[in-house]
Formats: C-alpha cells, structure tokens, sequence
C-alpha cells in the first residue's frame, strides 16, 4: 500500500521550488503526494507541472506593523484551518511537509490536531514568523545553516541544506556559450539578483563593465523589465530577464556568480560549488536574513561578502577578481560540506518519521 505525503508551502518560489525538488525521490519511495496551497498563489502555478492533485485553502499574512488587514486577516487563517483539516481528514496523510510560507501555518497545526506527523524547512538562520508558529507542534524541523540548531528546541533540529532541483546540475555549458555568444577562452561572471532583480546591484554591474569586460564575459539576469537596452550590443555582455530552462546551463558556464543571498539562492550555488560573491539584500529593506545567510556562508568558506551599503563600481571589480583568482579554495570548502546531500537527508527522515507512527 502506498504511503501518502501532504507538501505544504508557498507565497513565494522559494517556498515552493525546494518541495518540488523533492517529488522525484519520494516518487521513487512509492509515496502519493497531495499539495495544499493557497487559492491563486504562486505554488499552484508552479506545482501545475507535476500531475499533484491541489488543493487551496484561505490563508492570511502575519504581519509585524500595522495594516487594517490585521483584523481580517486571522478570520481568513481559522477558515483556512478548517478547510486544511477537512482535506487531511480525506486525504488521510501518513505525514505532511512544510516548506514555510504563511499558508503552511493552517495546514501544519490543523495535521497536528490530527496526530499526523509533521517535518518543516526553516530556509533562513533565524526562522520567520510562519515557521515559529509551526515549531511548537513540529515532529523535526530541516534547517540549511549551523547556527540555527541553537535557536530550535533540543532533540528537533537537523542540518539537512535546501533540497536543489536535480536538473540544475546537468548544465552543457557549451549551450550556454551559444546562448550567450561567449567564447570558451575567457572565464564568466553570472549576476543573478533574484526573480524582481536587484536596482543597486544591476547598477553598479553596468558601471563597472568596462572594467569587468577586459577580463571576464558577463551573464546578467537582471530582472523583469530590468533589460537596459542600450547595452544589448555589447560584446561578451548577454542580459536576460529571467532564465528557466537555461539555468542549468549558464550555470555550468559560469566559473563564479555574484548573487543576492537568500536561502534557496545560496543553497544552489553551495550544491553546485559554485565559487561567489554574496550581496545580501540590505537590512533597510528586510529583516536581515539574507546578511545572516551570507555572513555563516562567508564563515564556513562558502562565500565572499559585499554589504550593499558600501557597494561601489571598484570594490565590486576588485572582490569579483579576488574570488576568481581564489576560486579553487571555496571550491574545496563546499566540497567538504554535510548539506549537500539533502533530498536523500530529508526523504530518509520522512521515511523514519512515517515508519515510526
């Protein structure tokens, strides 16, 4: 008889990618997999791929600062909860899993109430909002960074690394110089400032190409609507808004990426061993995860650091030529790290926790 698994998750990709790396292996453990998202947010799109039954339910932002939807919000988290609790009532789950996101707070503690047992992610060093009101009743929560097992309840933590799309790894580089119009005797930079992309950063990368240009080709995924196409013509210079199914390759050209730092981000270049250069979005405008995230990678010899606030044209040209002329040292310290096999981590714990029942 097959097991059944609910993955719960959304509200941004980064919620929602690293459960989707999972459903080949739990697959292969002969595992029925249900999705509970919210009605139209982002996870139902992405999960439309995968032939997984869905299921949306009313969800609520938590929110820190005040906004009249505080008072309407927790009506539409109860309702939520009821739907959730219908569904795995149906459903009749062996476990759930939880990427985060404020759509997993309903369905985790409804699980809870039904003595199904529950595995969350917590991406960042310090867990969000969501995730903190799903600790209490988790079984073991997944963390990407050292320092946050300090922060969890004893005996629950397990440093397992972000799960990382397969396919990501199975690059042709030589698609990738096609793509690009590259050449194969100059080394690449990638810039990748996220799905929104990066104003300071995609800035300052276009003030510094001259210089960067007289020793590397630059791959710039720069945004939506971030293509400055003055600069279409450039030679070894080749932006996109958004790459998917070419990822893998640009990756695999890529000899070091500069990248924002969250989670997910980080967690791919770490499973890639990729040598980086980490410029994390400001805590002006964040709760300060992604400088957390970046300051343990730099500790651990993941990563190089720029803080956005000091970012200029030549720090950023001199910090790209140091961590390309010491590539081969972050290289070795990814290579030894114990977060890189983390979809076989996560699937023998739910395998554990599901036999366990």
């Amino acid at each position: 008889m097959a097991k059944r698994i609910v993955l719960t998750g959304g509200g941004t990709a980064g919620h929602v990618t690293p459960n989707i790396a999972l459903i080949p292996r739990l697959r292969e453990l002969n595992y029925e997999i249900y999705y509970i998202g919210s009605y139209e947010g982002i996870e139902k799109k992405l999960i439309e791929d995968f032939d997984i039954p869905y299921y949306g339910i009313a969800t609520g932002k938590f929110r820190r600062y005040f906004d009249p939807k505080n008072f309407t919000d927790p009506f539409r988290v109860m309702i939520g909860y009821s739907e959730a609790r219908k569904y795995l009532k149906d459903l009749k789950p062996d476990i759930v899993f939880s990427k985060g996101g404020f759509v997993s707070v309903p369905v985790v503690r409804a699980a809870a109430s039904l003595d199904i047992p529950c595995i969350i992610h917590e991406s960042d060093m310090t867990p969000g909002l969501a995730n903190k009101l799903c600790i209490p009743v988790a079984s073991k929560i997944c963390c990407n960074f050292p320092e946050t097992i300090q922060m969890l309840p004893g005996g629950k933590a397990i440093l397992t690394g972000s799960p990382i799309r397969e396919e990501l790894a199975r690059g042709n580089k030589i698609a990738a110089y096609d793509i690009c119009r590259f050449t194969s005797n100059k080394p690449v930079v990638m810039i990748i400032g996220g799905s929104l992309g990066a104003e300071s950063i995609n800035k300052t990368v276009r003030d510094a190409l001259p210089k960067l240009l007289q020793d590397f080709q630059v791959v710039h995924i720069c945004g939506k609507d971030k293509v400055d196409n003055l600069m279409l013509n450039i030679t070894g210079y080749k932006q996109f808004e958004y790459v998917k199914t070419e990822l893998k390759d640009i990756f695999a050209m890529a000899d070091v990426v500069v990248s924002r730092a969250g989670a997910n981000s980080i967690c791919e270049l770490l499973a890639l061993k990729k040598p980086n250069l980490l410029i994390p979005l400001s805590t002006h405008s964040s709760r300060g995860d992604q400088l957390l995230n970046a300051k343990s990678f730099e500790s651990q010899g993941f990563s190089l650091l720029i803080d956005e606030d000091y970012l200029t044209e030549n720090l950023l040209v001199e910090k790209i030529h140091e961590l390309y002329f010491t590539r081969q040292t972050y290289i070795d310290a990814m290579s030894k790290s114990n977060q890189l096999s983390s979809i076989r981590t996560i699937t023998d714990l739910i395998e554990d926790t599901t036999n366990g029942r």
